[in-house]
């Protein structure tokens, strides 16, 4: 396990430095459509590629279930790799965005890894061992309030049926909590709520991509997450995804429930 870690951390920082050297070379807002508000480049490609050659050589036997290029998955295990998860911020010269990495065993992750290239930040994280930013081991999450809490979220591009429910929820988060903030790095949100920087976020329709790494981080941390409707999450299954610091967790999971009804 230390190996491949030390293995993907090496194909995140092979990426990330590829990613810096072709930032800000461009107008604002160049790339290609996939969907609507959802965008490509020849960056995210190109990393792609260059994780995946690393991680092959590495565990040639895994599976890969990438973003851009290559959707497999085995019973056994598979790299789940988001090449750069917040595209639409490095389109427009935000530096915003990460590499996410993450080793599963059949429905579960053994290791993670998320790096920001812009500040060289970097998530680690290793099933039942715990999980660390630059080097420094994170601690259990501890009881909040509510009104000291700052809540993440993603507003819904891809899901237009809940943007309603959205608003609804913003509502009453903000009657709630300290704050809402939308950053447009899923991966990064949920390092921040393990490491503290937020205590609790909310997003619909997240891709496996997205939160493979982000999971295994809260998961190290102690910090409980789940669908709305309660259901352990499962990223290849169900549309909604809440987490929070204890004593946060409990309220934002009930107001985005009773907002988005029954969605999962």
């Amino acid at each position: 396990m230390s190996y491949l870690l030390k293995t993907m951390v090496s194909a995140a920082k092979e990426a990330g430095a590829f990613q810096m050297s072709e930032f800000r070379r461009r107008d604002p807002g160049w790339g290609d459509a996939k969907a609507a508000h959802d965008f490509v480049s020849f960056v995210d490609i190109e990393s792609e590629g260059r994780i995946k050659s690393v991680l092959k050589a590495a565990l040639p036997d895994a599976a890969f279930y990438g973003e851009e290029t290559e959707k497999e998955r085995s019973p056994g295990y598979t790299w789940i790799v988001d090449p750069l998860d917040g595209t639409t911020n490095y389109l427009s010269g935000l530096d915003h965005f990460s590499v996410s990495i993450a080793l599963w065993k059949g429905e579960k992750p053994l290791l993670g890894v998320i790096y920001k290239p812009s500040t060289e930040e970097l998530f680690t994280a290793e099933a039942g061992q715990g999980a660390w930013r630059n080097g420094k081991r994170l601690p259990r999450a501890r009881t909040m309030d509510c009104g000291a809490a700052l809540i993440a979220t993603g507003t819904p591009y891809r899901s237009p049926d809940t943007v309603q429910s959205f608003y609804g929820a913003m509502d009453r988060v903000l009657k709630t909590f300290r704050d809402v903030r939308r950053w447009g790095s899923a991966a990064l949100d949920l390092c921040y709520v393990a490491a503290g920087f937020f205590q609790g976020f909310w997003e619909v329709d997240l891709q496996p991509y997205d939160v493979a790494a982000g999971l295994l981080m809260l998961e190290e941390t102690g910090i409980p997450y789940s669908t709305f409707q309660g259901l352990p999450y499962e990223p290849f299954a169900h549309r909604s995804l809440v987490t929070g610091w204890p004593g946060v967790y409990e309220t934002l999971s009930q107001q985005v429930a009773s907002a988005y009804g029954s969605l999962e």
